[in-house]
């Protein structure tokens, strides 16, 4: 059922009875959009779920929310993401595209996320997704005040942009958004019914598969589950819209898009795009607020 051009819900009939999940996709600057709705999520009070699962920049956007630092993951982008000191396509020839070490260093030093607020409610789990290069496989972890920000780190560290090697629990690791970018299903799986996504494409988009199979296939040759998974990203991308828009009986899902004029891209740095996407979002929060709360 269509509410607007970027507010659906699936299974409006359903009474959940069961958890309530927010699932955050990734998606590089493309999360201004999350960081928007999130943003108004927290001033209007729905901050209520039972399970928080964010990929990538969705679960760097989460991390902020459950710290109560609404305006955060804004300020981070236009202070520092945007800069040709974090995103520079020259560097794909010597070094990291997106330099994830100084963003993290300098975020870290200037405005560190509440690590004591984050995980001061101990009855909601908060997951982050990374892909194992081992298997291919995603990898749900859950994260502590002393492993929160490398976690985060990991789940952003996109394949070829960011070269730097990272490991969790012995494993190398990388972009969560490989293996599992809409963790929806991963969220019904631990007992959630009532789940609310917040995408990072507008409705409808669809995942195409991934050409240059030979360059892939030599760029992981180290991991070559990794270089199916990757292979694979459009065929599990589109299953998790599937689920999304046709989810099982006992379970409703409230979809939240960009809309067709949103104009950031995954590597965008033009800062009054930006500003216009943040606030476009902000008004979507709202208005999916108002909505929300009348299904309670």
């Amino acid at each position: 059922m269509k509410i607007n051009e970027s507010i659906y819900i699936h299974n409006v009939d359903v009474t959940p009875r069961g958890k309530k999940a927010l699932i955050v996709e990734g998606g590089g600057m493309r999360g201004v959009f999350s960081s928007g709705v999130l943003f108004t999520m927290g001033i209007k009070g729905v901050t209520n779920f039972n399970i928080y699962i964010g990929v990538s920049a969705g679960a760097c956007n989460v991390a902020s929310f459950l710290g109560r630092q609404y305006e955060r993951n804004f300020y981070i982008m236009e202070n520092w993401s945007a800069s040709q000191r974090f995103i520079n396509p020259l560097r794909i020839f010597y070094g990291n595209v997106m330099d994830l070490d100084w963003l993290w260093d300098i975020t870290i030093h200037n405005y560190r996320l509440n690590l004591d607020e984050i995980f001061a409610n101990t009855d909601r789990e908060f997951i982050v997704v990374v892909t194992s290069m081992e298997t291919g496989r995603p990898v749900y972890v859950k994260p502590d005040n002393d492993t929160l920000e490398y976690m985060l780190k990991a789940s952003s560290a996109v394949p070829i942009l960011y070269k730097t090697k990272l490991f969790i629990n012995g494993q190398r690791v990388i972009d969560g958004g490989v293996a599992d970018s809409i963790p929806v299903m991963e969220a019904y799986k631990r007992g959630a019914r009532d789940i609310v996504v917040i995408r990072s494409q507008m409705k409808g988009y669809r995942k195409n598969n991934s050409k240059g199979t030979g360059i892939l296939n030599l760029l992981f040759m180290n991991y070559p589950e990794f270089g199916k998974a990757f292979m694979q990203r459009a065929s599990t991308y589109n299953a998790a819209i599937d689920f999304i828009e046709n989810p099982p009986d006992d379970c409703r899902i409230v979809e939240v898009c960009p809309p067709a004029t949103f104009a950031t891209k995954r590597t965008t740095t033009n800062k009054e795009i930006l500003l216009k996407d943040y606030q476009v979002a902000i008004n979507i929060g709202n208005a999916f607020c108002i909505f929300y709360k009348s299904l309670q």
